[in-house]
């Protein structure tokens, strides 16, 4: 049994849902500490367990994501990564089906219980209308998304080499930011769409970097991704400023008024600082990436990818405590 518990953990590939707990844990955060929070004052037992549950769920959801590709990536992944466990035979695709949709259902069905709104009990929280439901619309889009990029019969955009990266970066980027902010206020406001889109611009160039080392398997699978279209030095500079350019975006959301206000409501000194960090972080990698592109296909895990991951956790950790301080 402890043997079976290790390989399904492994197929989750638990390092990758540490970006989007934390993102989900960012975003409501930033939410409760922004001049749209219904707050007390003080963050309360109640606004914790939200949290951990719309955190946990998104943990879920991102294995869940990770399964679905795997299943319907076999043929390239014995390729690319012969060590999965479906690729050696640990798991078989019924129990990874079976795992793996599992985890989308339940996944899903938490967010019913998150809303942002204070009410009598948990009891009359989890029957509030429909529209009080941000979360769990967030949730199920991104779940459809996910599907969308990696399942054949509903279009695998994994085999397009803009529609790939625009399934990625809309729900891991833009969603899971607003989907965050859910938790804990609603999103009717254009702040909580506006720190998303900086995470989408960031990601849909920087998810890329992970398509270098993957070219052989991916070209077999007729997956046309960005290096296997233009070439590994050309697309390396087709995703070089999205390391750099959607940081700026922080500085401007200080600067730039809505309705009199600054669409950024948190610390602008910390925002300012945050977003120069970014800067220099980014064009550090970019760096990188363009001394020796060809390195991105002849490496597993270039520098930049590990950077990309790091700067994703640095943006999420510094938008949270610049609307905390």
């Amino acid at each position: 049994m402890t043997r079976s518990m290790k390989t399904y953990i492994e197929f989750a590939r638990p390092f990758t849902l540490i970006a989007p707990m934390l993102g989900v844990v960012s975003g409501a955060l930033t939410a409760w500490g922004s001049r749209h929070s219904s707050r007390a004052g003080v963050f309360t037992w109640d606004e914790l367990a939200l949290v951990m549950i719309a955190a946990l769920a998104a943990a879920l959801l991102n294995a869940a994501s990770n399964g679905v590709n795997q299943i319907y990536d076999l043929e390239i992944d014995r390729i690319n990564k012969p060590n999965r466990p479906l690729v050696t035979g640990a798991i078989s695709r019924g129990a990874a089906l079976v795992f793996t949709y599992s985890l989308y259902v339940v996944s899903v069905v938490m967010t019913w219980w998150v809303v942002p709104f204070p009410v009598a009990s948990w009891g009359e929280r989890s029957w509030l209308a429909w529209s009080y439901h941000e979360c769990i619309w967030f949730y199920l889009i991104a779940a459809i998304m996910t599907l969308i990029y990696s399942v054949p019969a509903l279009g695998r955009t994994k085999r397009m080499t803009f529609g790939a990266n625009l399934t990625i970066s809309i729900p891991r980027g833009w969603l899971l930011k607003v989907a965050g902010w859910s938790v804990l206020a609603s999103v009717w406001h254009i702040e909580p769409w506006y720190i998303g889109f900086i995470f989408f611009l960031f990601l849909i160039g920087a998810a890329s970097t992970k398509d270098f080392s993957d070219m052989e398997g991916d070209l077999r699978g007729q997956c046309n991704t960005l290096p296997n279209r233009y070439g590994v030095k050309r697309a390396a500079w087709m995703i070089a400023p999205c390391f750099v350019l959607p940081w700026l975006l922080i500085p401007m959301g200080v600067w730039l008024k809505v309705d009199g206000q600054p669409i950024l409501s948190g610390d602008p000194l910390f925002l300012l600082g945050l977003g120069f960090s970014l800067f220099v972080w980014g064009s550090y990698t970019v760096y990188l990436i363009l001394r020796d592109p060809d390195a991105l296909s002849r490496v597993e895990n270039h520098p930049s990818w590990k950077h990309m991951y790091l700067m994703m956790f640095w943006a999420q950790i510094g938008f949270a405590a610049a609307y905390l301080v």
